[in-house]
């Protein structure tokens, strides 16, 4: 973290200097802004915590309630959300509080008693090497809290404007003009008082829940099927003998299934309780469904051990469901093309599903992850609003395959285990769901998403230069060492949810300051060539990293290298005493163990070139986009492939040569 460029700052240094005029806070609610936020959800948290990166950009966000978030509903965090908290600068505080889901086991109906259940399997929940991050569970209002904290330290001081409910949008035929919203003042309960008032937007961003109302406002509508089967959930403080309580636990009775996911705290654990099929369009099971009736299934299904609620922290009943939305903005699908988006819609209010695959709150967040970092590009005047467009052209086929691998897991984990000694009775073998738990595990750790060949996202042509940072897919972090201080870091975790495009360089064979050195030869491009993607598409007067952060990975040791030597491109000159930047080269030591998220069998021989199968002889350029997903792989040599890369959706700011921060 660096807090000190422009002089000696005392105190916590997680809250920065307010931007001009918010020392007192962002004022009350103004007629007109550039980005309205409708709703106060996972997807609705993480866009205010990105946006309220950019003071510049006057953000708002609305929210019906009268406070925050008392008690969530979801509780899943999967490896890849904690990577991007990371990037916000809150995955220790999410790790320290959080619940690690170390081991999942899995129970089925004893052969000795159908009416009772025996452990079946035992496995390692996150498998090795997936990410440095594990699977945890925190509630859901407390990470929405976390990153409301997070906005409201920022130079934006944003916070969140509660007690207004949205009532439409109205978007004007002139692509110019600002897209009006109509809110209501709410009580304390979040009803509605008759008193209304309007907001113009640049954008605006629904994220207000499965019922949404900005996406009814601009025409879209959920599609998808009911399953016709209901399931209960309960947050309960238990006491019971069940021996794998502080464990997740998929369990399957011969009177219904019971999956357990132990809490955050110690001893709050949670149960969805399978409630069995409903009549077709029966949807009264919430009525007539009661606490009790939930307890009494999960203790029926939990036999022979026992298990009494001695507090009930929330309970609910839902019928299981998958639907999406036909598109995530406002523009219909003839016109995509033609007509750039102005309104947008996230998390919930364009796909809902069943609770059991634990994604339904990441993908709302990885939705506005997506989203955001677009919207502070076009409103900075860096890309073109065509850009907007990607945002529903990727979200979009990501929510199919949530609802696809969601059915398929939903249809697994309800299934009755079929009975050895009655083979005609049907059902699922007791190993078919641990096995289908381990194929989705990739998933379920939120790790599958791969981005196709588009606008933001270059070919496979190079790809074997860095096999292991496969293109479309997440920058998958490794151990590296910093060469100013020695300190061991994940490289993956100098991405900071800032906006910015991160260029990972690493080294070829030749040592960086020599003739024959790739490296240096891009590194020199980057620096003085007027077709360089950071001459051309960075702000005059901003700093050489205030678009691109270029890091470099030196394949030689730490201690060998002279800062002295190097170019001063990797050294640049920041702040307003023009202080240098000593965190852009890194080594890629061979390693012993001691870091931090290190895989687990890590030999002391392995580097991150061994570990990504990045080419030694050659090197490599690892191109990262703002939301942590590889945009290329490219030879150190392709200048002119990473010039037409980004030419092609950024905005030329006229040649920079370069700010003297001195």
């Amino acid at each position: 973290m660096q807090y000190h460029l422009d002089g000696y700052r005392y105190g916590d240094p997680t809250i920065e200097p307010a931007t001009l005029g918010r020392d007192a806070g962002q004022g009350p609610l103004p007629e007109e802004v550039d980005v309205l936020i409708v709703g106060t959800g996972p997807a609705g948290t993480v866009l205010a915590a990105q946006l309220a990166e950019f003071p510049e950009i006057t953000t708002r966000v609305v929210e019906r309630r009268q406070g925050p978030l008392p008690v969530g509903q979801a509780d899943g965090v999967s490896c890849r959300t904690v990577e991007m908290f990371d990037a916000f600068g809150l995955a220790t505080t999410l790790l320290d509080e959080a619940y690690w889901v170390n081991e999942t086991t899995f129970w089925a109906p004893s052969s000795h008693d159908r009416g009772g259940i025996t452990r079946t399997g035992q496995i390692q929940d996150v498998a090795d090497g997936l990410s440095e991050y594990p699977h945890v569970i925190v509630n859901q209002a407390r990470m929405q809290e976390m990153l409301l904290a997070k906005a409201s330290k920022s130079a934006s001081r944003l916070e969140v404007d509660y007690g207004f409910k949205a009532l439409g949008v109205d978007i004007p035929e002139d692509p110019e003009a600002r897209v009006t919203v109509t809110l209501e003042v709410t009580d304390q309960d979040g009803k509605g008082t008759g008193t209304t008032r309007t907001v113009q937007a640049r954008y605006v961003v629904g994220c207000d829940g499965a019922r949404s109302v900005i996406r009814t406002s601009i025409g879209r509508s959920l599609h998808g099927d009911a399953q016709n089967h209901a399931w209960g959930v309960m947050d309960i403080l238990p006491v019971t003998d069940f021996p794998d309580v502080r464990k997740k636990a998929v369990m399957q009775s011969a009177s219904g299934s019971l999956l357990q996911i132990p809490r955050e705290g110690g001893n709050l654990v949670r149960y969805y309780v399978d409630l069995g099929d409903l009549p077709e369009g029966d949807r009264s099971v919430r009525e007539r469904t009661t606490f009790e009736d939930i307890l009494a299934a999960a203790q029926k299904a939990l036999h022979p051990y026992t298990l009494d609620a001695k507090d009930v922290a929330w309970w609910s009943v839902y019928e299981v469901g998958q639907r999406v939305t036909d598109g995530f903005d406002d523009v219909p699908a003839e016109s995509v093309g033609v007509l750039d988006p102005r309104v947008f819609i996230a998390g919930d209010a364009c796909h809902t599903h069943s609770a059991k695959a634990g994604q339904g709150m990441n993908v709302s967040m990885q939705d506005t992850y997506n989203l955001g970092w677009k919207l502070a590009a076009v409103l900075q005047g860096r890309s073109p609003k065509s850009l907007l467009a990607t945002y529903s052209g990727e979200r979009q086929k990501i929510a199919r395959e949530l609802i696809d691998f969601d059915k398929r897991w939903s249809k697994m984990i309800g299934s009755k285990v079929s009975d050895p000694n009655d083979p005609e009775s049907g059902g699922v073998a007791a190993n078919d769901v641990e096995a289908h738990f381990v194929a989705g595990g990739k998933f379920t750790a939120g790790l599958s998403t791969v981005y196709e060949r588009s606008l933001l996202t270059g070919g496979t042509e190079y790809q074997g230069l860095a096999p292991g940072f496969e293109v479309g897919t997440r920058f998958h972090s490794a151990p590296v060492v910093r060469v100013a201080d020695a300190k061991p870091e994940q490289l993956g975790h100098v991405h900071e949810a800032d906006g910015r495009w991160r260029l990972y360089a690493f080294g070829d064979a030749a040592a960086v300051g020599s003739e024959d050195s790739a490296l240096g030869a891009l590194l020199e491009f980057l620096d003085t060539s007027e077709q360089s993607p950071v001459r051309r598409f960075t702000p005059s007067g901003a700093p050489d990293d205030a678009v691109f952060d270029v890091r470099a990975i030196l394949q030689q040791e730490h201690r060998s290298v002279d800062l002295n030597t190097l170019p001063p491109f990797l050294l640049p000159a920041k702040g307003r005493f023009g202080l240098r930047d000593y965190e852009k080269v890194f080594s890629a030591e061979r390693t012993n163990g001691h870091l931090l998220g290190t895989v687990p069998g890590l030999q002391a021989t392995q580097d991150i070139y061994d570990l990504r199968g990045v080419d030694r002889e050659r090197g490599a350029l690892v191109v990262v986009r703002p939301d942590q997903y590889v945009a290329q792989v490219l030879p150190l040599g392709a200048h002119t492939e990473l010039a037409d890369f980004f030419a092609a959706f950024m905005i030329d700011q006229g040649v920079n040569q370069g700010v003297d921060q001195g």
